[in-house]
């Protein structure tokens, strides 16, 4: 498969890059870098990017900012990039990708297991997360031609936690994340959340600590 990964080269994006590419052609998407660059946050950046990739099969979206704080203290801004960026740029990677996807494509999102199980500080972000993931189970029932949809709900990476000088457990690295995308981008499944700890291949601590 010709698989675009938006935000290849993101804690994420990255690992995912790494699995994939041993059995497809991958075709790495960033905002500044990779084969092809695009601003989420845009529309008519989303537009201008997808006329220009060719044939592809499937789109892994690893990518998407949302802020945290304490609900009294966030702001209609702090709100928007949440909804403009995670929320809508996702959205507007299917509403426009979906004219030239190849047949039985799919489209893997990513939202987060806040909007499950939030935590204090983080209602902006869990909001977000739960409207991906309503709007992946509510598009496969529109979409065409056999094109699949699902999210992928990843828990705190490693890699996040030690950037912003944090500590919880489990430490669960992003690159145990990738068999929940790829079992979304390889399977048959559509209209689905897919919690990142169901499809572990390695023994982690039975805590779980949200993202």
């Amino acid at each position: 498969m010709r698989i675009v990964v938006i935000g290849a080269t993101g804690t994420i994006g990255k690992e995912v890059v790494q699995v994939l590419a041993r059995d497809h052609q991958i075709v790495r998407i960033g905002r500044t870098s990779g084969d092809f660059q695009v601003d989420i946050a845009s529309k008519t950046s989303i537009e201008q990017l997808f006329p220009r990739l060719g044939s592809f099969d499937a789109v892994v979206c690893a990518v998407g900012e949302a802020r945290a704080g304490r609900l009294a203290d966030l702001t209609d801004e702090d709100f928007m990039l949440g909804l403009t960026n995670k929320l809508m740029g996702q959205v507007n990677v299917v509403r426009v990708g979906r004219e030239y996807i190849n047949k039985n494509g799919s489209f893997t999102l990513t939202s987060g297991v806040l909007s499950r199980e939030p935590l204090p500080g983080m209602a902006a972000i869990s909001m977000v997360n739960a409207a991906v993931e309503g709007f992946a189970r509510a598009a496969a029932l529109d979409l065409e031609r056999g094109i699949r949809i699902n999210a992928v709900s990843p828990v705190w990476a490693t890699e996040t936690l030690e950037a912003l000088g944090l500590d919880a457990t489990p430490k669960m690295p992003a690159a145990q994340f990738v068999p929940a995308y790829q079992e979304s981008v390889e399977s048959r499944r559509t209209g689905e959340v897919l919690d990142v700890r169901d499809f572990v291949r390695e023994p982690v601590t039975s805590e779980r600590s949200s993202y």
